[in-house]
């Protein structure tokens, strides 16, 4: 039960980044919120707060430039007096802490990814132990991110993020259904299950894999409908998770599993402990257990010493394999990492057009794939109304970074609700439709 009587001021949180970060973000807010502070995520427009924090993302340089520009546009206001207490804290913050406080004083604390009791002590705010894994949503009501780790035991040459966040530390299965649990009460139906690495879960407090088992007492929720999985590593991945995504219907028939790259020598110089052939049996693994599956997945350009070989052998990969959904980025030097030792030869305008020539072969394959889906119908989320069109998404489709269905306003549906919808037309990354049927 809250003691406090009295609110204290706003506060504005700024989440930059991934959805774990989001994550992050929501957790702070809800301790915030217990100790009577009004919390304003995400503000548009003019800021009306005196106390400002930063939840930042360090990832790669653009990442890195985002949240330096976002840092800098808020010490300016502090010193023209429109804010009066600048906080900054996650991975930049965690990464760059000593850097960051030379160069930018107006800044009254950086805090690391780690570091929420002290963040909440200097706001004079109690770290509540028994709110730990309870959260105030910045999403929609009905879905929700659902970290079930933290931190990274991988050793991928170009990525800095266990510099960041540490090594693997899995949530204990008790927990996490206790957290589903939480969130169905308060209106959530779908999770999408989110962590630096999914496979990796439980190998250090079980000894084993037990992503799959984690998966069967999720499902067991009541009130969870759609349960869907991101950033499943595909070295060593556990086939025995493939069977529960197809048996049980809860679970979308959907996996985000990121490959990186498809040439060999790439491969072996990112340290991604895997090869073309075994990356290859492991689509076709995932799709004879898995009929129908959605696959999505990300490709790094522009690693040293790609070649424009290499990269025609990605693209014809990419061409071939036809995947649902593709995400891209380019090669960012990063400082402490193995692939820092590496000359970055690729030449930033390469990098750039070896992206968009990517993204420009998964456009045409994203819109072949949509036509065939006209005229079918599909259980639908609908997420929000804007434009005065119903915006919702598929079993196939993701907040964010998927397709979206687009559905006239006439129709009077219900935000966070499911209903069969018939595709009319699509786009390649949208699609049209009408409901059949007043509800799911």
């Amino acid at each position: 039960m809250k003691t406090k009587t009295h609110r204290k001021d706003k506060i504005q949180l700024i989440t930059l980044g991934c959805s774990k970060n989001l994550v992050d973000s929501e957790t702070l807010m809800h301790q915030l919120d217990y100790n009577q502070y009004l919390v304003e995520h995400n503000p548009t427009g003019k800021h009306h707060s005196e106390i400002i924090i930063i939840n930042t993302c360090g990832f790669i340089d653009r990442a890195k430039e985002e949240s330096i520009e976002t840092i800098l546009t808020y010490a300016k206001l502090k010193k023209k007096g429109a804010v009066q207490k600048l906080y900054v804290t996650g991975c930049l913050s965690q990464r760059y802490k000593d850097n960051l406080e030379e160069e930018i004083p107006e800044v009254d604390a950086f805090f690391g990814t780690m570091e929420m009791p002290a963040l909440l002590n200097r706001l004079d705010a109690d770290y509540r132990h028994e709110l730990v894994g309870e959260r105030m949503l910045s999403t929609p009501s009905h879905y929700a991110y659902f970290k079930i780790s933290e931190g990274c035991n991988r050793t991928c040459s170009f990525c800095a993020i266990p510099l960041m966040r540490g090594k693997h530390i899995s949530v204990p299965k008790e927990e996490l259904i206790a957290r589903a649990r939480n969130l169905a009460r308060n209106g959530v139906k779908e999770l999408m299950l989110i962590g630096q690495e999914l496979t990796y879960y439980g190998l250090d407090l079980y000894k084993k894999r037990e992503l799959s088992s984690l998966l069967e007492e999720l499902t067991k929720v009541e009130g969870i409908e759609w349960i869907r999985l991101h950033y499943a590593y595909p070295s060593k991945f556990p086939l025995e998770v493939l069977d529960v995504i197809r048996d049980q219907a809860k679970i979308c028939k959907y996996l985000d599993i990121p490959l990186q790259h498809i040439s060999d020598p790439i491969l072996k110089s990112m340290k991604r402990q895997i090869t073309r052939t075994e990356s290859e049996e492991l689509i076709g693994h995932i799709r004879d257990r898995i009929p129908g599956v959605t696959l999505r997945t990300t490709m790094l350009v522009g690693f040293p010493g790609e070649t424009e070989e290499n990269f025609k052998e990605l693209c014809d990969f990419v061409q071939k394999t036809r995947f649902d959904r593709l995400g891209t980025f380019q090669y960012s030097h990063e400082e402490d990492t193995s692939a820092y030792l590496l000359h970055d030869d690729v030449p930033a305008a390469v990098k750039e057009s070896r992206a968009s020539e990517l993204m420009s072969i998964q456009e045409n394959i994203s819109l072949e794939i949509n036509q065939t889906k006209i005229g079918k119908t599909f259980k639908t989320l609908i997420d929000r109304k804007e434009n005065g069109q119903y915006i919702g998404r598929t079993e196939a489709d993701s907040p964010e970074v998927d397709n979206e269905v687009i559905i006239s306003g006439e129709h009077h549906l219900r935000i966070g609700d499911f209903y069969q919808i018939q595709i009319t037309d699509v786009s390649h990354f949208d699609l049209m439709g009408h409901p059949v049927h007043p509800s799911a």
